[in-house]
């Protein structure tokens, strides 16, 4: 036991947190709204991503929801995301937010939960960036893109609720709006 525990007397503190610990986005400068990484390069060299359920589903919506918009567009959806769990008219988890509605055709709040068509990772590479992604969202990281939005959808379709609430952003693809009550 003495041996090992020399061993490891040899190593930082820092390093033995890094090593017990899971990826944070805090390791990285991002705290309380500081440090969006808008680069893919950074993200793409970035630890795994890991944590609970809401990890995990942040980073699917992301996935099926924006993996072809650019990063900043992928940060808006989860501003959007977080935006609900923090809204009283919502759930108040991300898992139960993404899923409101699942089950009913087209009665979801996210489509590809409720499409009919079955969700596949095929782009690992992007699957793993929005974890990064969604880990520094979750971690804090900053929501200034949508100025509070809790809707957005595409360019392709003009839903009515879209007359309603009022237009705070459009990057990309996504038009974003924040609800009104």
């Amino acid at each position: 036991m003495g041996e090992e525990h020399a061993s490891l007397g040899a190593v930082s503190a820092d390093r033995l947190r890094r090593i017990g610990a899971p990826f944070t986005a805090r390791d990285y400068g991002v705290r309380n709204g500081q440090g969006a990484i808008y680069d893919a390069a950074t993200l793409d060299a970035m630890p795994r991503a890991r944590g609970g359920r809401d990890l995990q589903c942040l980073t699917e919506a992301l996935y099926f929801e924006a993996r072809g918009e650019s990063i900043r567009g992928q940060y808006a959806v989860a501003e959007v995301i977080l935006n609900r769990v923090d809204n009283a008219n919502y759930p108040n988890s991300v898992c139960a937010v993404v899923n409101q509605g699942t089950g009913q055709r087209y009665a979801c709040q996210f489509t590809y939960t409720c499409d009919g068509r079955p969700e596949r990772v095929t782009e690992t590479t992007v699957h793993r960036r929005l974890g990064q992604i969604a880990r520094i969202m979750l971690d804090g990281g900053p929501r200034n893109l949508t100025q509070g939005a809790t809707h957005y959808h595409t360019t392709a379709v003009n839903p009515r609720w879209a007359r309603v609430y009022p237009r705070t952003a459009r990057i990309g693809t996504h038009i974003f709006y924040r609800q009104a009550y």
